[in-house]
């Protein structure tokens, strides 16, 4: 009867191992991380989306947005100032890498989390001030 309920125990914990939500980090914590910090938390971040269901993936982005959202235009600024002169130090072949993963990411994600995720990122430029939306255009290759 012990061993019954102490099964019973351990695979009711597991289940809320798994169950549970993933977490969002803080952006300025995020943004203190060494870039090797970042790639290792990058990767267990992957790995707990991996396994979380779309409607925990989706909760994860909307929450990710949000704390993003909440920061003042001149937070948002400084942390993209802080990620991009990061990426410029990386050497070609780490960025190279990072954007493999990127791209495979996308390919794995069904054709509604796609279509979220571009409905979400275009929101989330509807939010920006107009200053943020013009330095974005200036950033985009011409076409």
């Amino acid at each position: 009867m012990r061993s019954c309920c102490a099964a019973l125990a351990l695979c009711a914990a597991m289940l809320a191992a798994q169950a549970a939500p993933v977490a969002v980090p803080e952006p300025e914590a995020w943004a203190r991380l060494t870039p090797d910090q970042q790639e290792a938390r990058r990767a267990e971040l992957r790995e707990q989306l991996r396994r979380a269901t779309p409607k925990e993936r989706e909760a994860f982005r909307k929450q990710m947005r949000e704390r993003i959202e909440q920061l003042s235009p001149e937070q948002r600024s400084a942390l993209a100032g802080q990620v991009r002169e990061r990426w410029q130090q990386m050497p070609p072949e780490q960025r190279e890498r990072i954007a493999k993963e990127r791209r495979e990411q996308l390919q794995q994600m069904t054709p509604q989390e796609r279509r979220q995720l571009l409905q979400q990122r275009r929101e989330m430029l509807d939010k920006l001030s107009p200053e943020e939306r013009a330095a974005l255009r200036e950033k985009l290759p011409q076409r």
